[in-house]
């Protein structure tokens, strides 16, 4: 275990906490918070301390392999989640160490679940790294490690870029992985900015609009009003967001595939036209459950159903109307959506289109071998056969992500909350999608559950982001062991 390696790498992630840190901290400077402006100093202060040392380390095999490289992601995230979390904790906008560091892992892992019960009595300065954690966790922090820093975006890189990456089979967008990572950051980066013109746009404040757009980008679901995006009251914004939650639930190979001008193999894509039809079919479905029910026009069916649709399939989290009152095959629809996610490469979390849809062709093909047992059936994506370990890692994915929910469905059922409660706070947290049903639904929160429901929803939350294998290797005693 090269385990200098492994804290150099983390040193270079907390010193570039630090330097993130100055946005926020800028922000309470202009709005003259002075008890935020100590807080976030001190964190920078703690983490250059820490990160100086850490990245200055001596390390003559710079080697990077499979093993170190899911490590350094569990450790670096790990990191991310205490040292961010100590602005909340000491400004005082969240009294408690715990509370903070749930809220501050809601923010890095995008799923945007909170333990504040109201929000818009919160300094600026806390509100903008809320929904910054948003953007710098969507996606990942290594990722634009590897952006800005040449040593670091080497051929053995890769591995970084598999364990933070979100999908079955992350690649190089270009054979260099330091330009893969800038032209990530780049359209990240260009989307954002777009986003906050378009909300300025439709008059949205500028500060609401920057957080709303962060949050939007990341796919977290973080906003500045307790009735987050129906506080606004505006059908334009609304619209826009819808837009581009679908968006940044896309893979982002997509949009580089538009740059280069190959549409044809953009459209052609089978992930994005089975995302694409999910939620076609999902809004469709709910629009004509509420009509008459819930809503008297086919108008406010479509409004209300589209955005809650967009919102959970890529996880994202915002909602423009309490839906609690919504039909039952309504309300079960966006359950389902909450574990389906986004696409492979993009912000948003769940287990993804691309693994349900290899999941579904799996299936297929093992029927047609129950009736044609000499057959020969390979698996297909995109017309290119998929490798049986391929096959076989996403079912694998799909089985541990199944014993993981049950069994932190389990340890939260102790709480004795009600079914719907229970069930949907561990699949918005290990799903990564932050906005639930019932008591965790609009205008509910976490801070009623105990502190190991917290914890464990904590973890959960960091293993659906991180795709479970980092932390699960960190916390295997193999792992550690020597060969």
């Amino acid at each position: 275990m090269n385990y200098k390696l492994i804290f150099q790498y983390l040193g270079k992630v907390l010193s570039l906490l630090a330097a993130l840190m100055l946005l926020p901290l800028l922000v309470s400077l202009l709005n003259r918070d002075l008890e935020d402006v100590r807080g976030f100093l001190f964190t920078i202060i703690l983490l250059l301390a820490a990160g100086i040392p850490l990245g200055r380390l001596k390390c003559t095999n710079t080697r990077l392999f499979a093993k170190e490289g899911f490590l350094i992601v569990a450790v670096s995230w790990l990191a991310l989640s205490v040292f961010g979390a100590l602005p909340f904790y000491l400004t005082g906008a969240i009294p408690h160490y715990l509370d903070s560091l749930f809220e501050a892992v809601s923010g890095f892992t995008t799923t945007g679940a909170s333990i504040l019960r109201e929000v818009e009595s919160l300094s600026p300065g806390i509100l903008f790294w809320r929904s910054f954690t948003h953007w710098i966790g969507g996606m990942g922090v290594l990722i634009f490690l590897m952006a800005i820093i040449p040593a670091v975006a080497g051929d053995r890189a890769l591995h970084l870029l598999k364990a933070e990456s979100p999908g079955h089979d992350p690649g190089k967008l270009v054979p260099k992985m330091r330009q893969s990572s800038m032209l990530l950051y780049v359209i990240y980066l260009v989307l954002t900015l777009v986003q906050v013109v378009f909300l300025l746009a439709g008059g949205m404040p500028l500060f609401d609009s920057i957080v709303t757009a962060m949050g939007t980008a990341g796919t977290g679901g973080f906003s500045v009003m307790n009735a987050s995006i129906a506080g606004y009251n505006s059908l334009y914004c609304e619209v826009v967001i819808t837009v581009f939650m679908f968006i940044f639930g896309i893979n982002f190979n997509i949009f580089y595939l538009i740059l280069i001008r190959n549409l044809s193999g953009a459209f052609k894509n089978e992930e994005l036209r089975a995302y694409f039809g999910i939620v076609v079919v999902s809004i469709a479905l709910i629009t004509v459950n509420l009509t008459g029910t819930a809503y008297p026009t086919i108008g406010q069916s479509l409004r209300y159903a589209s955005f809650h649709v967009s919102s959970y399939i890529t996880t994202t989290g915002f909602t423009n109307i309490t839906h609690m009152d919504w039909p039952l095959l309504s309300r079960m629809i966006v359950l389902v959506l909450m574990f389906v996610g986004g696409c492979s490469g993009s912000t948003a979390g769940g287990l993804k289109v691309s693994r349900i849809v290899i999941m579904f062709k799996e299936i297929k093909r093992n029927l047609f071998q129950i009736i044609h047992p000499r057959s020969v059936e390979i698996v297909k994506l995109d017309g290119k056969a998929v490798d049986k370990g391929v096959v076989h890692g996403v079912c694998v994915y799909g089985c541990i992500c199944m014993f993981i929910f049950c069994a932190s469905l389990f340890v939260v059922s102790l709480d004795n909350m009600d079914v719907e409660t229970t069930i949907a706070a561990v699949a918005t947290c290990l799903n990564n999608v932050g906005l639930g049903l019932g008591k965790v639904g609009p205008g509910g929160n976490f801070a009623d559950f105990s502190l190991l429901s917290k914890g464990v929803l904590t973890f959960a939350m960091l293993l659906g982001r991180l795709e479970l294998y980092p932390l699960l290797l960190l916390i295997s005693p193999r792992t550690w062991r020597k060969v």
